[in-house]
């Protein structure tokens, strides 16, 4: 397995030892030094104290002997079950022999022990993973980051690589390729990255790659390099993947939507928008090609994005980014009355994205209602504010920047089941 697939918990991270577990291993300690002459004799001729107990598990853990240490950290975490720095060794120990389940709970001790420790989140997501946990697994690694691991790029590259194949099977396409594109601004190659990474961004939910010697094996393979080039801005020879995928198999799902947002990356809009319509002569009912044509063409051209999405929403009429895209536009096109509804529906849709409280602000404004234009533009400056921005005032019929502010990612278009081929 290579290294994206395995962590050796013990030789990566045997230094990751949280305060919690520092002051605890202390207060033991001290509390078993304490007492009589007589005390102490007795404890070392009947039963090892706590402090002689862990002593003894780091020293055979140290040296290597695994089924000993594990046998005398069970017995230390017995006198105290409080012990955080026990249920992590024991964890790593038991995650190093591929028991998975033993170290998850081990890692769950440590987690509520010392809820801030992001290194033990980590390799509980890690566990769950193994054990086929997939949401369980996903929601403990994204908590990880937020709390921070440990400084390692094994581990790094590890719980990145996971969670990008985590993202990818909940059909969370977009944020699976920020993921994996870390790796590849990072250096990292393989074999298993270049597969997630083609399953990525073609769309594919599959737990496991395609069987070698197919079709899909071999545009897993070619778009898969081709996204890690691009993650390295090395638009050329990414390109030269993207094409040779589109015109050798150019009615393989996904494959010209994949191409048209690299090419949208690449800053070659027509071309992409070429793509997309190719997407959509081989896939009619798809929404995520006509929503990124429209992005492409709003301050462009924004007549002839409108048309497609209008289609998008009525193919998908409940798709909350459909609309806002079309009350942009119609907002472009000086169709404030139209523009509005659509834009509320996107409000209710996405309450904390300032940028669609400015654009419903703005056509309030120019359609004559000030008074709900004043309460956008100061629900506007809240939001702002809540994320800790200046506010910014522009003229009426700008918006603060020309781009949208949601990504047109699976989340925001809510559109699944209408990508089903």
């Amino acid at each position: 397995m290579s290294g994206l697939r395995r962590l050796h918990a013990r030789s990566t991270i045997a230094t990751a030892a949280c305060v919690t577990a520092a002051l605890l291993f202390v207060s033991c300690g001290a509390a078993s030094a304490q007492g009589s002459p007589a005390a102490a004799h007795s404890s070392r001729t009947a039963a090892p104290s706590f402090a002689e107990l862990a002593a003894r598990a780091r020293a055979a853990d140290d040296g290597g002997r695994l089924d000993e240490a594990a046998r005398l950290f069970h017995q230390t975490l017995v006198l105290n079950p409080r012990w955080a720095e026990g249920w992590w060794s024991l964890g790593t120990i038991d995650y190093d022999g591929n028991q998975y389940a033993l170290a998850a709970s081990a890692f769950r001790k440590v987690v509520a022990l010392d809820p801030r420790h992001g290194t033990a989140r980590a390799m509980l997501g890690l566990c769950e993973f193994e054990l086929g946990q997939d949401a369980s697994a996903l929601q403990d690694i994204e908590a990880s980051k937020g709390l921070g691991i440990l400084d390692d790029p094994q581990l790094r590259n590890v719980v990145l690589y996971h969670e990008g194949m985590l993202l990818q099977r909940a059909g969370r396409f977009e944020a699976a390729e920020e993921a994996l594109a870390s790796l590849c601004l990072g250096g990292v190659k393989s074999e298993d990255l270049t597969q997630t990474f083609g399953m990525v961004v073609l769309h594919m939910r599959d737990p496991r790659p395609p069987a070698p010697g197919t079709q899909a094996a071999d545009m897993v393979e070619h778009l898969g390099r081709g996204a890690c080039l691009s993650a390295q801005k090395n638009y050329d020879a990414a390109r030269q993947e993207y094409e040779f995928a589109a015109r050798q198999y150019p009615h393989f799902p996904f494959v010209h939507y994949a191409y048209g947002r690299f090419l949208l990356e690449a800053h070659d809009r027509a071309s992409a928008i070429h793509e997309f319509q190719q997407e959509i002569a081989e896939a009619p009912n798809s929404i995520l090609p006509r929503l990124q044509i429209a992005a492409a063409e709003y301050r462009v051209d924004s007549a002839a994005g409108l048309p497609y999405a209008e289609q998008a929403l009525h193919i998908a009429p409940q798709t909350p980014f459909a609309h806002y895209l079309l009350g942009l536009l119609l907002l472009d096109t000086s169709a404030y009355q139209k523009a509005i509804p659509h834009l509320e529906i996107a409000r209710k849709a996405f309450p904390q994205e300032a940028k669609i409280v400015w654009s419903l602000g703005v056509a309030y404004a120019l359609a004559g209602r000030p008074r709900e234009a004043a309460q956008a533009r100061a629900a506007f400056v809240r939001l702002r504010q809540a994320a800790g921005q200046a506010s910014e005032s522009a003229s009426p019929g700008e918006t603060p920047d020309s781009s949208p502010p949601i990504k047109i990612t699976d989340g925001a278009t809510a559109s699944e089941a209408a990508e089903k081929r």
